[in-house]
């Protein structure tokens, strides 16, 4: 394994991590609070770190699939932990667990959070929060790859380890490239939500954090009551644009090079919309009589539905205590399904549960007509049996983690539901559960132990399971490490 690159890479992050810290430093010294020496503070030294491991450019560039899936998981866990370290020195949440499991949180875009007391947070830690949901949607090395001075073909891999869904492509013929035009289309379409929020009559920083959390499919909010507060106008604007960022980014880059017929053709994206529609009807029709309007049913349910398919999290209601348990289950199985694949959302993603049910339907087939020659199609594509193996091993993986968490964090002894759904709330990026992890609750009350399990499956979650597994298995240091000894052994003889 080459180690080298593995650690340049990672003093890369650092440093363009310290640099993006100096905006919540930027913040604080704006509302003129004291926190922001923290950040500046820390943005310094890792900056500093980063110069050190990064200084010297490694001889050998070239790396694989298993040096992407290790240096992108460890690059993941850094930025986490560096990221914590000025919410513990000001204060803002002194257990440095917590501050981890904030941050983990915040770079995945779960959303998921320790506070009891949001609005006690200063503004600079409010903004790095939202801040960090909206550098990790659209991924971490995927902004790294669009200024990192890497001629290897290879960081394909690096992309392919990062982003959802069962597989990536580039969009243009260089992965920088690829990378440049994703940030300018994730760009403009966070600044047009701040334009139409601001048009909406709230404070400027709210409609700034809310619109990078959305955009992120995050879900930090900067108000304790989370989006119940503001007008509908803003509640119908984030729902739209949790919509929007849900969408395959290739969708707008079809659109942009006027592919118009193409990205209508887009299949993954119609099961996505009809899967939205079917389940706004349905939570509206079965919540109707909670609301003294149809229409206040029908936006509730267009939020909650949007929210959590694309795995964002933020809430217009209590739905885990106010709704009927139809309309609950129906909210924990879009839990599951995820955005579509190449969005910044989580969960299993759309395109993989369209493959399985396409799969599903081709094995009856075979059964019912033995002779008949059919293969299974997405997007106009035959979906080869490695993409279809792929996929369900990302689902034994994805069920394997689930069920060890789920066992871990019974620990605790709190009731199935909260439990379940926690599980499912980080596993999945989404943030809310159920019960005792609900829309206006939150994770305070879970062990130190199921903490660190949670951002574990965060982590995991967001990178698709298989990176988090390659770094803590013992053969990817194992192996590594008796060739790094048999080189040696040779070069002494």
């Amino acid at each position: 394994m080459n180690f080298s690159i593995i650690v340049y890479i990672i003093g890369y992050v650092l440093k363009i991590e310290g640099f993006l810290m100096l905006v919540p430093t930027f913040v604080g010294l704006y509302y003129g609070e004291t926190e922001y020496l923290s950040f500046l503070a820390v943005a310094v030294g890792i900056m500093v770190l980063g110069h050190l491991l990064s200084f010297k450019k490694p001889k050998n560039q070239v790396f694989y699939a298993k040096e992407a899936f290790v240096s992108v998981p460890l690059s993941w866990l850094v930025v986490s932990l560096f990221g914590a370290l000025p919410f513990v020195i000001s204060g803002d949440i002194p257990n440095f667990i917590n501050a981890f499991f904030e941050m983990v949180s915040g770079f995945t875009t779960t959303g998921s959070s320790i506070l009891t007391n949001v609005e006690a947070l200063s503004h600079a830690s409010l903004f790095w929060r939202s801040f960090s949901h909206w550098i990790g949607g659209m991924g971490i090395l995927v902004f790294i790859l669009s200024v990192l001075p890497l001629t290897s073909g290879a960081t394909i891999h690096l992309m392919r380890a990062e982003s959802p869904g069962p597989q990536v492509d580039k969009v243009v013929p260089k992965i920088k490239d690829t990378s440049i035009m994703l940030y300018i289309i994730y760009t403009a379409m966070t600044a047009l939500e701040i334009i139409l929020l601001i048009i909406g009559n709230i404070p400027t920083f709210d409609a700034v954090t809310l619109s990078l959390g959305t955009a992120g499919t995050g879900g930090f909010a900067v108000r304790n009551s989370g989006i119940a507060e503001y007008s509908p106008y803003v509640q119908y604007v984030i729902a739209i644009f949790m919509i929007l960022f849900g969408v395959n980014f290739n969708v707008y880059v079809l659109l942009i090079r006027k592919h118009l017929k193409q990205a209508l053709r887009m299949e993954e994206a119609r099961w996505y919309v009809i899967i939205i529609i079917l389940a706004v009807a349905l939570v509206t029709v079965n919540t109707k009589y909670l609301f003294p309007t149809l229409e206040q049913a029908f936006r509730h349910a267009l939020f909650q539905v949007s929210s959590i398919i694309t795995t964002t999290g933020f809430s217009t209601y209590d739905f885990s205590v106010y709704y009927p348990v139809f309309s609950q289950t129906i909210l924990v199985l879009l839990m599951f399904c995820g955005a579509c694949a190449g969005s910044t959302g989580g969960g299993i993603k759309v395109s993989r549960i369209a493959v399985m049910v396409k799969t599903i339907k081709d094995e009856l087939s075979k059964i019912i007509h033995p002779r008949a020659v059919k293969k299974v199609r997405l997007e106009n594509k035959v979906i080869s049996s490695s993409v279809v193996n792929s996929i369900f091993t990302f689902l034994m993986g994805y069920f394997a983690i689930f069920i060890v968490s789920l066992l871990i964090v019974s620990l605790d002894n709190f009731d199935f539901a909260t439990n379940f759904s926690a599980t499912a709330a980080t596993i999945n990026n989404i943030g809310p559960g159920i019960s005792l992890v609900g829309p206006y609750e939150n994770f305070s009350q879970f062990s130190d132990l199921s903490k660190l399990v949670f951002c574990f499956n965060m982590i995991a979650g967001r990178l698709e399971i298989l990176p988090m597994l390659v770094l803590i298995n013992p053969k990817t240091w194992s192996l590594s490490f008796k060739f790094k000894q048999k080189r040696q052994t040779k070069k002494s003889v």
